[in-house]
């Protein structure tokens, strides 16, 4: 790491619904809203931004906690503005606090943690499990 995440940084990113991050259940009568899977993944995604300018090189993150209330629902097309405070540091795991607003109103609200590994370390592990499933 080539410094310690500050608390109180602040990551902002935006995306625009398109129809792929819709419920797939939706028909005549549903609507095709935002999923909640795909709203974790741009809240996540918002919140590794936050701490990528702080890894070394052969560093990343992975995620290790989600706990997110999708709060309201947001319509294809619509802009969803993410954004993840980082309100902890312990070691290599980072704490976040995120939000989520389409143009009428807070979407989402929840806390993510992510952790910060050495992607030859986990890609080492992971070899290990894939043969181990081989054998």
């Amino acid at each position: 790491m080539k410094e310690r995440p500050r608390t109180g940084t602040i990551r902002e990113k935006q995306f625009v619904v398109e129809a792929n991050h819709a419920i797939d259940f939706s028909d005549a009568q549903m609507p095709a809203v935002l999923s909640t899977p795909w709203l974790i993944w741009f809240l996540e995604h918002t919140a590794r931004e936050a701490v990528l300018p702080n890894l070394d090189p052969g560093e990343s993150t992975v995620g290790t906690d989600v706990e997110i209330s999708h709060l309201a629902a947001t319509i294809v097309g619509e802009t969803v503005t993410c954004l993840a405070r980082i309100i902890g540091v312990e070691g290599t795991q980072i704490s976040f606090h995120l939000e989520a607003r389409d143009s009428h109103e807070l979407i989402a609200r929840g806390f993510h943690k992510l952790r910060i590994i050495r992607v030859d370390r986990f890609a080492e592990r992971i070899k290990r499990k894939t043969r181990q499933l081989s054998a």
